[in-house]
């Protein structure tokens, strides 16, 4: 599809006033999406676990305004209070979805919204923010044109919305693996939208665990926008984009045949180069902390005296996912109690695992 199939052509409702409420999920790169192009388009494609647990829920209530208008009128309320911080983003959002979500205009608009897992800590909440956001406007849209009846199309618009408002994003709408970005070797693959990934995925994929070791809860020093922008030019990032390439190619097998050392392998070393290319960009940052170093060496220390199949990956930030099959969660969950708590943030972590995606609310 390309980017003028979204553009709305007619309403054949009228809608006055209203309400829906969506909650949408996090999701967590297995191959890192680092660098973009202009609109949000990634310099690499991506692939991602969608989660279970953290995730955002946003209510939208829409009022039709008495004439039309010219500019956007929202209220945001984080955690049930005014966020006049959060707004230019959703501002920035609303004028670049203009053009496919023009009603948006014709609206006052309360716009609700709440994490179940900390703000800005590397989690991706703009992921799951982003993705509910715009399964709101597509259910409003849905209200406004009842030829909005194709669940496909409905999805792949709210992906392509989502991807406007933060790239990964679009990975969050549906489950349990995402694939984004335009790849010869995936049908169907585009810059576009979030894809489920096509080829045959193990079941013991289906139910992977994602314990989330909260090392540092704070708002990072340096934002993901700031940090993909930083790949232009980058002295490595032409290499970086095709391993991107071939770790998508190599995982197709390890998806198929449950392949977990191999697993392992390709995660934890598209962790660990997200993180070198960002300390070797110019300028140069360090999102990792030394509790986060600890960790590794603790996963890698259990991994090897246990042979339990645990790995750990990182988002652009210093928290911990631990990865791992639900088979072991029992004792999985012991080795974090026992030995990795001391290195989280007041002790905290949280129990996530595979999702299904987003779910809207009555």
């Amino acid at each position: 599809m390309r980017e003028q199939d979204f553009i709305p052509k007619q309403f054949s409702s009228n809608v006055e006033k209203g309400e829906v409420t969506w909650k949408s999920p996090s999701n967590i790169a297995l191959v890192k999406y680092w660098g973009k192009k202009a609109n949000q388009i990634p310099a690499n494609p991506s692939v991602s676990f969608t989660l279970k647990n953290c995730k955002t829920t946003t209510k939208m209530e829409f009022q039709k305004k008495p004439e039309p208008s010219a500019t956007f009128d929202f209220e945001l309320y984080f955690e049930g209070k005014k966020k006049e911080d959060f707004k230019p983003k959703i501002q920035q959002f609303f004028q670049r979805i203009e053009q496919y979500a023009p009603f948006l205009k014709d609206y006052k608009l309360n716009i609700y919204t709440e994490n179940s897992f900390p703000h800005s800590s590397g989690i991706a909440s703009s992921a799951s923010g982003m993705s509910a956001l715009a399964l709101c406007v597509m259910s409003l849209e849905k209200e406004l044109n009842t030829d909005v009846t194709n669940e496909e199309f409905f999805y792949k618009k709210a992906s392509f919305l989502a991807r406007l408002g933060s790239g990964s994003a679009c990975r969050s709408l549906e489950g349990e693996l995402i694939e984004w970005g335009k790849h010869q070797n995936i049908p169907e693959s585009s810059d576009l939208f979030g894809i489920k990934y096509p080829f045959e995925i193990d079941e013991v994929f289906k139910s992977f665990q994602d314990t989330i070791l909260l090392v540092d809860k704070g708002q990072k020093q340096v934002s993901s926008s700031v940090g993909h922008n930083l790949m232009h030019g980058h002295p490595f990032g032409e290499e970086r984009f095709a391993q991107a390439h071939s770790n998508l190619d190599k995982l197709k097998q390890v998806f198929a045949s449950g392949n977990l050392e191999e697993f392992i392998s390709i995660v934890e070393s598209e962790a660990l180069t997200l993180h070198a290319m960002m300390m070797s960009s110019n300028p140069y940052f360090i999102l990792m902390k030394p509790n986060t170093l600890e960790i590794i060496n603790k996963i890698w220390e259990f991994r090897e005296d246990t042979k339990i199949p645990i790995c750990f990956t990182l988002d652009a930030g210093a928290n911990v996912h631990l990865l791992y099959p639900e088979i072991h969660k029992e004792k999985v969950l012991e080795f974090i109690k026992n030995e990795l708590v001391a290195y989280c943030e007041k002790g905290q972590y949280i129990c996530d695992q595979v999702g299904k995606g987003a779910e809207k609310l009555n």
